[in-house]
């Protein structure tokens, strides 16, 4: 087989959008630079894995609500743009929040104090600053990719492109990832916030650039006419089963106990590692989750989705038992790229399934919604799991959560897969509200 033929951008339209995704979401892959050095800082002054996990659990709560994001675009154009005008916003925010952050420095200064927040966590009051503003900037992201995944989903559906699309959108995320992984190793050996922080403020403004140069949106009145025939789709789309069956399985998969903060306390008490090594084993991990989106963007329009779903689950249930393995530097190395690899693969075919269950009109809204389902079971599930760390250790906690994958193989039957791909394409739009230059 020709490497031309599993290339699914045949049209330069098609490649546009699909250049336009991968730069957009290379962007907000920085936003995860400071996420090494704030763990280790954090943990020298002597936060617990459980509550280094609260941290990041209260800077994701805007990645939980995107929904109300969707919401607010789909039914409040500003200037006649329901994507454009909010992109800018929410690009320049979180630049100018991290600029803040590393002019401040709020999360490293300061002595732990008896001062307590909710779950326990023991913080000063420039701690609870630096938490609200890196949460903040997590809120301006979370809305430019909310923003970003409806242009997805209403440009790629009509083309049977959504999974191509996002495998685009992943493989350069997790490029960046490479990226963080090496200098956030050396930013966390350093302790150096300020700069983390400096650079993550740069990337925002890459993705406004490129919206601005690229992204030619229809506009749209803000009349009674159009906020009633939105409204109508929001609730007759609330009734479909489909939607909620997809919502209860994604949140299923993602509920179970995981590594998250807690991984980051093994490596360093446990096995020793260095700071810069343990960022060398991001961006090997990030490699294997490139080569992973490559190899899902042909098969995502070659193989039915109910296969490859089940396939994932499977893949991830022996990626979680491949930990059991992790004992050393070359095995780190190994199992690193192996479960980078695996984990975009199986992320992917989520994301495909998500984006094919979105009703028409409402694109930001539902799919919104979904992701925020799995971003909410992501984020418990390492919550847990840090806890599990902290009361049982490494072994217990690998096995627990490979048992819990593995429930979701009997959900499977219940989601109907084979008929939301169908549905996807028999309701692909003949004309897309966002489309790019020539």
């Amino acid at each position: 087989m020709k490497l031309a033929e599993l290339n699914p951008f045949k049209t330069a339209d098609a490649r546009r959008f699909a250049t336009l995704f991968a730069i957009v979401y290379f962007a907000q892959g920085m936003w995860y630079l400071p996420r090494q050095p704030i763990t280790i800082v954090l943990k020298d002054r002597g936060l617990s894995a459980g509550q280094v996990a609260d941290f990041f659990f209260i800077a994701t709560i805007p990645w939980l609500i995107k929904p109300l994001y969707g919401l607010i675009s789909d039914f409040v154009p500003i200037f006649g743009y329901r994507r454009r005008s909010y992109f800018f916003l929410t690009a320049a925010g979180a630049a100018a929040t991290a600029l803040v952050l590393a002019a401040t420095d709020l999360i490293k200064i300061g002595p732990i104090s008896t001062a307590t927040l909710p779950f326990g966590s023991a913080m000063t009051f420039t701690l609870v600053a630096g938490v609200g503003l890196y949460t903040a900037m997590g809120l301006a992201l979370a809305f430019s990719d909310v923003l970003t995944d409806a242009m997805m989903v209403e440009t790629g559906r009509p083309r049977g492109l959504t999974g191509a699309f996002q495998s685009a959108q992943w493989a350069s995320l997790t490029l960046s990832a490479v990226l963080v992984g090496i200098a956030g190793g050396y930013l966390a050996g350093a302790r150096n916030l300020r700069l983390a922080f400096i650079a993550a403020a740069v990337f925002p403004l890459v993705s406004l650039f490129m919206v601005a140069r690229y992204v030619k949106e229809t506009p749209m009145p803000a009349d009674r006419a159009a906020f009633r025939a939105t409204w109508t789709a929001i609730t007759s789309s609330l009734g479909e089963r489909d939607v909620w069956t997809v919502a209860g399985f994604i949140l299923f998969f993602a509920f179970s106990p995981s590594f998250g903060p807690a991984f980051t306390y093994y490596q360093t008490d446990t096995l020793r590692f260095s700071q810069e090594f343990i960022g060398m084993l991001d961006s090997l991990a990030a490699v294997g989750q490139v080569v992973g989106a490559l190899i899902f963007a042909p098969l995502s329009r070659r193989i039915p989705l109910t296969r490859v779903i089940v396939t994932v689950i499977g893949l991830s249930v022996a990626g979680s038992l491949g930990f059991l393995l992790y004992r050393g530097p070359v095995s780190a190395v190994i199992i690193s790229i192996l479960y980078g690899c695996f984990g975009i693969i199986t992320l992917l075919a989520f994301l495909d399934l998500a984006a094919k269950a979105c009703p028409r009109r409402v694109e930001a809204t539902f799919f919104a919604l979904l992701m925020s389902v799995y971003n909410g079971g992501t984020q418990l599930s390492e919550n847990v799991g840090a806890r599990l760390y902290d009361a049982i250790g490494f072994t217990p906690l690998i096995l627990i959560s490979a048992g819990a994958t593995a429930l979701a193989w009997l959900i499977v039957p219940l989601v109907n897969i084979d008929r939301i791909e169908a549905k996807a394409f028999k309701d692909a739009a003949p004309v897309e509200t966002v489309s790019a230059p020539a």
